[in-house]
């Protein structure tokens, strides 16, 4: 990545854990915190963080076991604890009126902190997820988190791992991803930087009951080969919260801002042009 897309790295400590995230921008501009999924870590957005600058100070966090955040001792990874530590790091930075954008697990998160705090949320952008984790999705988890245990010979090796399951990714996005995602275990093998027990909370959830009090402008980008969000979950989203958009990206996955990531950036700034960020 260029030198101008290098983030400030900061850390605090909120419920007991150190919780590392990435800075860009002017710390006078409204806050726009950005929250990974699950496996991933801050560094994910080095591609699309330096184009929000302008308008926003940009936070991307690691979430608690995640890149160089602290591990939880007991475990605890559900949902709603990767909520608390967002929740009380907001708190601690004196943020106000922030604009959240969550990809997959963060997009659960950031669906929660709307509905929790609503004076305090300008808008939410949430890629692919909705309000619910089925019991197929959170074992496919596991499976794979089985399959990756062994890790790999060399952080190339790792690349061309990911590259196999990511094929409309560009290179440069998961090279990224494979250096500041993993770590060298003590044996010499190539890991995902991860606490093998976020796992434990990696269950079905279901968020509706928070969900349905969001009061501000969000936005679900969804991938048209995902089947994260069915088409009767996001029927329900549009019945149940009238100032929600659904937005599908045709032919991507799971992770849309990342294959496309200017059309992503591109449907970000329409929906935030219709957003009183104060």
């Amino acid at each position: 990545m260029s030198a101008i897309a290098q983030p400030a790295d900061k850390s605090a400590t909120v419920n007991g854990l150190q919780i590392h995230y990435c800075e860009w921008g002017s710390a006078g501009k409204p806050p726009f915190i950005l929250l990974h999924g699950i496996a991933r870590v801050a560094r994910c957005f080095d591609h699309v963080a330096p184009q929000l600058v302008k308008n926003f100070r940009v936070i991307a966090v690691d979430m608690r076991g995640h890149g160089d955040s602290g591990w939880h001792p007991q475990g605890a990874y559900l949902v709603e604890d990767y909520t608390s530590d967002i929740e009380a790091l907001i708190e601690q930075q004196g943020l106000h009126n922030v604009v959240l954008w969550g990809a997959s697990t963060g997009g659960r998160v950031a669906q929660m902190i709307a509905g929790r705090h609503l004076h305090n949320v300008s808008a939410v952008i949430v890629e692919d997820v909705g309000p619910e984790r089925p019991t197929a999705v959170s074992n496919r988890r596991g499976d794979r988190m089985a399959k990756e245990a062994t890790g790999w010979a060399s952080v190339d090796e790792l690349l061309a791992h990911i590259k196999t399951s990511n094929p409309r990714t560009p290179e440069a996005i998961l090279r990224n991803l494979a250096q500041y995602g993993s770590r060298m275990r003590e044996d010499g093998r190539i890991v995902w930087k991860r606490d093998p027990a976020i796992l434990k909370g990696f269950v079905p959830t279901e968020l509706w009951s928070t969900v349905l009090k969001i009061k501000c402008p969000v936005m679900y980008v969804l991938g048209g080969l995902s089947s994260i969000v069915p088409p009767e979950t996001q029927q329900e989203l549009q019945a149940k919260l009238p100032q929600s958009q659904i937005v599908m990206m045709p032919g991507l996955g799971h992770y849309p801002s990342d294959e496309k990531p200017e059309e992503f950036l591109a449907i970000v700034e329409r929906f935030l042009a219709g957003v009183a960020v104060r």
